[in-house]
């Protein structure tokens, strides 16, 4: 009787302890990091690919367009003295070798109307890239050249071999004939030796500027149609320049060194306008440059279109809570384990983890085919039923199986809503946390850790 009543005193071993079983639901959790560590990869890679393709039919279709002209261009002469020697007399003279160089006038008025439509036919499987096709209207005018102010002699100008240049970004996806009509004389465009810059250059035929001007500025105009990617910017060389811009797309970024006028700006469900007005006072470089033309693209200005539902960041963002999700699910079937005694074997954490795991690729496959909601929502609803169900057959407790149905759905709409937060993300998941420490610290309370 004596030895019965020592036998039902004896102590369980550490492994049949709270403490015991803690480490090894720990232990679990973290070694489950490394297939959430992979699913994380696996969602880098599918991002990584989209890009490809995006970057695939830019360079087909066209990439970001960047616009920098009408400029007028003027050759003139430079001499410079060299010694001639004579072989026979030995005697030297003075002679000159004459250099051709350029002028670059940029406009009085650049005045210049957008009207950009996005193109959904390019889908390619599944991604669906940003393209457009832009439909641009210049005119302006332009004063007559100052030679003076560049230290030219008149004399040296060759007026009969001006020319209007245009650089742009991207002149394979010029998609119309380009010419400008210059006080209503047309002039065709050709392309031209690219220099160092990032710019294709193309130049009209050769005019000369006296008779074309007959001494007033010349008014020009001209339109442009592009396919283009991403964005597109212009650089503001008119001492006035304006710029309107239509579009039909939703979620544009208006981004370079000078800002859309508020009073006009309109951004909502239909597209955008925007109106931009900027000075010669506005920007630090000058209307007339000898030689070579300056880097300006410290001045450009325009629009980035952005597509504000990048499912893939989303997913990446919700498998950064992974961690969380998996500790706080085993800490909910481990709380349920010593208050009800029921036991849990560490392989059937294990199933629960790797179903909570399956969550994140069920989620980034079925994105790729739908909205990222829409899967958030079935992938949630098939992970939260499987854990429920599996919940019913080991814990022989549907009161308490419900139970964890409520908490994961609690915990992911949580997630969901922190996901879709940009300001107010960090407060609300800390105030979150905080209240999920609480609702801890409360059901634990009556738990003898001792045992």
């Amino acid at each position: 009787m004596e030895n019965q009543e020592n036998q039902g005193n004896e102590p369980k071993s550490f492994l049949q302890s709270n403490t015991a079983k803690m480490i090894m639901v720990g232990l679990l959790t973290l070694f489950l990091l490394i297939p959430l560590l992979f699913v994380q990869d696996l969602i880098r890679e599918r991002s990584e690919r989209k890009n490809e393709v995006d970057q695939e039919i830019a360079t087909l279709w066209g990439s970001d367009v960047t616009f920098y002209g009408p400029i007028l261009r003027i050759p003139y002469q430079t001499y410079e003295n060299y010694n001639v020697t004579d072989t026979k007399t030995g005697a030297t003279t003075i002679q000159k070798r004459a250099f051709t160089q350029y002028a670059y006038f940029f406009p009085n008025e650049l005045n210049n109307v957008s009207e950009v439509k996005k193109n959904e036919s390019l889908k390619r499987g599944i991604f669906n890239p940003i393209v457009f096709t832009a439909n641009m209207k210049f005119n302006g005018s332009f004063t007559a050249p100052n030679f003076a102010k560049l230290n030219i002699p008149t004399e040296n100008v060759q007026w009969d071999k001006a020319a209007v240049l245009v650089r742009t970004t991207n002149l394979k996806s010029i998609k119309s004939e380009l010419s400008i009509k210059l006080n209503n004389e047309k002039l065709l465009f050709e392309p031209q030796p690219e220099d160092k810059s990032d710019y294709s250059i193309l130049a009209t035929t050769l005019f000369n500027y006296t008779n074309l001007s007959a001494g007033k500025p010349i008014q020009f105009h001209f339109d442009i149609k592009y396919n283009g990617s991403n964005s597109i910017n212009f650089i503001p060389i008119g001492k006035i320049t304006k710029v309107s811009m239509d579009s039909d797309w939703e979620s544009p970024s208006l981004e370079g060194s000078f800002a859309a006028n508020d009073a006009t700006k309109v951004v909502n469900k239909d597209g955008f306008h925007a109106d931009w007005k900027i000075l010669d006072i506005n920007r630090t470089f000058s209307q007339q440059y000898a030689a070579s033309l300056p880097n300006l693209d410290d001045y450009k200005f325009g629009v980035k279109l952005i597509d504000t539902v990048d499912e893939y960041q989303q997913n990446e963002r919700v498998s950064k809570y992974g961690f969380l999700v998996i500790g706080l699910t085993f800490l909910i079937f481990f709380l349920i384990q010593s208050v009800s005694k029921i036991s849990i074997h560490i392989f059937q954490y294990s199933m629960i983890g790797i179903a909570l795991i399956m969550f994140y690729t069920l989620l980034i496959s079925i994105t790729e085919h739908s909205s990222f909601s829409l899967a958030y929502a079935i992938a949630g609803t098939a992970v939260i039923t499987m854990i429920t169900l599996y919940s019913i057959s080991i814990l022989k407790n549907r009161k308490f199986a419900l139970f964890i149905a409520a908490a994961l759905t609690v915990l992911y709409s949580f997630i969901y809503v922190i996901i879709q937060m940009e300001d107010y993300a960090l407060l609300v998941g800390s105030i979150g946390l905080f209240l999920i420490l609480g609702a801890v610290m409360y059901f634990s309370r009556k738990i003898d850790w001792g045992k």
